[in-house]
């Protein structure tokens, strides 16, 4: 008997234990769900719109019978632009008496000082002329002797059936244990009681659990998340930062593509500048970027001569001296006895003088005059142009064959891009649609260092 009140006590308490109720976000009602707790209301807000002015009404509790300050926010309709300097007239419908005070406390905000006589709703009719115009706006909904109301007001939790509570179900369990074992002791034949205590200790572990998975619950009126795409910014934010607004209006919008290119100068429009013999740069014209006319001079080079080249250049200059020297001579004795010397003799004595002269004036002019080893070139701009990046200086040497300076005109230009295949067919209609602020058909071209700069290209 003492194994069987056992056996009996631990099923009771087995099935006491493996009895749940579990809920998996389901089988219960919210009712109306309440926003979370936020920061309370610090004004009432009453608003009032036409075609040309927009008014925004901010207010606090007000009492009947005591002066009350409220603030009025003035712009324009489609613009959000304040309303300075307008012409206020304001009185109410339900009462007749009712005067205000307008004040002006900022740019298009005015504050309004009146004493409301009774504690209900009023409306306030505004007589408005400003900038826009003329214009009668109604604010509806100025309660008197309401408080704002408490947003962090949290609800009860909701309770649980009294059939779910854990005393409950404990207390159910040992009762219905102590009957079972009741029942069982007055069974004569143990095998069939212990059968049946066995039996009903494996009953419970078939999982009697109640499982209520997302289904069968009233969630009543759910509130959003916190998240979402619109906001809300304050009026007196709006004037404080400028925030202004513009109307959405239908129009044509063309399709552009935007592609990177290289600059190319024209087959004319560019031009190099060389030096034609070694020497050293003695004057310096220009700068980088600066704008050039055609035949401007842009530097001096002085020509300098090794001391092999001056030797050759002095005997040079005196054979071509001797040479003069014994043609004169020559001359002068066939001009003395010219009665008996033939006539064709003096005439070559002549001409050798004269070549003489001749070779003796050349290699002077090119020596500058027989008595300097150098002499200075003019490098003069073959082109008008702006002057592109050099790295000479006066008083560097330069070699036969160096470029010294690039000229760029800038007056027509050619644009390589890099287009993909799939914008091909959108550059090649640009004739049609690509405009400049002139009018111009063209591609709208834009500087990457010259900022601001654009310009009109023309697909070739």
């Amino acid at each position: 008997m003492n194994k069987l009140l056992h056996v009996t006590a631990l099923v009771s308490i087995v099935f006491v234990a493996g009895y749940q109720n579990v809920m998996a976000h389901g089988g219960d009602d919210h009712g109306a769900a309440t926003a979370p707790a936020g920061k309370a209301m610090a004004y009432f807000t009453s608003q009032a719109i036409s075609d040309k002015y927009e008014l925004v009404l901010h207010y606090e509790p007000l009492e009947a019978g005591e002066a009350g300050k409220l603030r009025l926010y003035i712009n324009e309709f489609n613009t959000n632009r304040p309303v300075d300097g307008a012409t206020l007239q304001v009185s109410s419908p339900e009462a007749d008496k009712l005067a205000f005070t307008v004040k002006p406390t900022g740019k298009g905000i005015y504050e309004l000082t009146g004493t409301f006589p009774d504690k209900k709703a009023y409306s306030l009719t505004v007589n408005l002329n400003a900038g826009p115009g003329a214009d009668l706006l109604l604010l509806p909904g100025i309660t008197v002797g309401t408080e704002l109301p408490d947003r962090r007001t949290a609800t009860a939790p909701a309770t649980a059936p009294w059939y779910e509570n854990t005393y409950v179900l404990l207390g159910g369990g040992l009762l219905l244990g102590m009957a079972l074992m009741f029942g069982l002791m007055r069974l004569r034949n143990r095998r069939v009681a212990v059968s049946i205590a066995v039996l009903l200790g494996m009953l419970p572990t078939a999982n009697w659990q109640r499982a209520n998975a997302h289904g069968g619950e009233e969630h009543g009126g759910a509130a959003g998340g916190a998240t979402s795409s619109t906001f809300a910014i304050p009026k007196e934010t709006q004037f404080l930062f400028g925030i202004l607004t513009q109307r959405l209006a239908a129009g044509d919008q063309a399709r552009t593509t935007t592609v990177a290119g290289t600059v190319l100068p024209s087959s004319t429009g560019q031009a190099v500048v060389q030096s034609p013999q070694v020497g050293r740069l003695t004057s310096l014209l220009v700068r980088v970027g600066q704008p050039v006319s055609k035949g401007q001079t842009l530097a001096v080079v002085e020509q300098t001569i090794d001391a092999a080249t001056q030797i050759n250049l002095q005997a040079e200059r005196n054979n071509l001296t001797a040479e003069l020297q014994v043609a004169r001579k020559e001359y002068d004795r066939l001009k003395t006895i010219e009665d008996i010397v033939a006539k064709r003799d003096l005439t070559e004595a002549e001409s050798r003088l004269n070549r003489a002269q001749a070779n003796l004036k050349v290699f002077t002019g090119i020596t500058r005059a027989g008595g300097s080893s150098a002499r200075s070139i003019t490098l003069k701009a073959p082109v008008g142009g702006i002057v592109g990046p050099f790295t000479s200086a006066i008083g560097s040497t330069v070699n036969v064959g160096e470029t010294l300076f690039t000229i760029t005109n800038l007056d027509k230009v050619y644009i390589e891009a890099q287009v993909f295949h799939k914008d091909l067919a959108v550059l090649g209609s640009a004739k049609s649609f690509g405009r400049s602020d002139g009018g111009t058909p063209g591609v709208l071209v834009e500087g990457v260092n010259d900022a601001g700069k654009t310009g009109v290209a023309r697909l070739l």
